[in-house]
């Protein structure tokens, strides 16, 4: 029998913020969806469940730490999160992996994503390892061109490693070679990766603007959104490791002076003015190395203000649930 394309969350909180369950990607009615893709392309046996895969678990049950309750006031977002406002939010569960064959979980989620762009639905997805990025970008064929906007600590940019071109060293790569895909912008780059001279070589060979952790220090935020065009639609990919460390420790590769709360905050308020951010993910969160659920409590906090400024930003079909609860949120 064929896996499914989701499955429901193992255990905990079902759903990320208190979202409705919806698994039935055919008949999905929603104006945002989350989805859980816990599986990367390994590298080798020992990455196939890897930590990385009990992530979109782990970020689901800081739910009650991330907001309290869907009615009360929200000072990053300026009310609460969906304004009163008849918005359809929904958890679409996890991409299943197949201990057969560990490569369809890749074409599954791809196909998850793809239901959930047709649905009209915003997709913000949470990995995994940072190859999960590739599946989900090319559902987006046919749908650009889309300006990728990366977080990272790393360049992200082998062709392949261990002979997989797939995997968590790759996804810009990829995402480079993706005809619908436009301009990339990565942030927050800093200390060591997998990156030699000849990756970087080729991500300037494209044109993706690098701005080191250090250059977004000196000039701010602001600045770095002044550089990215207006208009635009913007697929927002975080990798945990990219955040300082402080607020973010739960990652394998953490590096000092990265990107702050402030800042990525800045830069998805910042977005979604601009343009149309059409979809986000988080990943490489290893849940096991948290301090008081920080990472995950962090992760859940960046998705509370995209959701936030997307409903603000009317980006959704969708009338306030009563003239007194409009006259609270202004």
């Amino acid at each position: 029998m064929p896996s499914p394309l989701t499955v429901p969350p193992k255990h905990g909180h079902k759903t990320l913020l208190y979202a409705e369950l919806a698994t039935d990607l055919d008949h999905l009615d929603a104006h945002i969806a989350v989805l859980g893709i816990p599986y990367g392309s390994p590298y080798n046996i020992d990455e196939v469940t890897n930590d990385q895969t009990n992530a979109p678990t782990a970020v689901r049950q800081a739910s009650d730490r991330v907001i309290r309750s869907l009615e009360r006031y929200d000072f990053d977002v300026g009310g609460p999160l969906l304004d009163g406002r008849a918005i359809k939010f929904v958890d679409c569960g996890d991409v299943p992996g197949d201990v057969r064959d560990l490569g369809s979980h890749y074409v599954r989620a791809e196909q998850a994503v793809r239901k959930i762009l047709a649905a009209g639905a915003l997709p913000i997805v949470i990995g995994g390892d940072h190859g999960i990025t590739i599946p989900v970008l090319r559902a987006y064929e046919g749908r650009g061109p889309v300006t990728l906007v990366h977080i990272d600590a790393h360049l992200d940019w082998r062709d392949n490693v261990n002979g997989v071109k797939d995997g968590y060293s790759s996804p810009i790569r990829r995402a480079s070679e993706m005809a619908h895909m436009d301009r990339i912008f990565q942030i927050g780059i800093r200390a060591q990766g997998s990156a030699r001279q000849e990756e970087v070589d080729a991500a300037l060979a494209y044109g993706a603007q690098i701005i080191t952790a250090y250059e977004l220090h000196d000039v701010g935020m602001d600045a770095v959104l002044e550089r990215i065009p207006a208009g635009g639609k913007y697929y927002l990919t975080i990798d945990a490791d990219g955040m300082d460390p402080a607020v973010m420790p739960a990652v394998a590769g953490p590096a000092p002076g990265g990107v702050t709360f402030h800042q990525a905050r800045k830069l998805i308020h910042g977005l979604v003015r601009k343009g149309r951010v059409v979809g986000m993910d988080i990943n490489e969160i290893t849940p096991s190395r948290d301090l008081n659920r920080i990472t995950c409590i962090t992760a859940g906090r960046l998705i509370v203000n995209l959701i936030g400024a997307a409903v603000r930003a009317n980006y959704f079909d969708a009338s306030p649930a009563s003239a007194k609860a409009k006259r609270i949120m202004a």
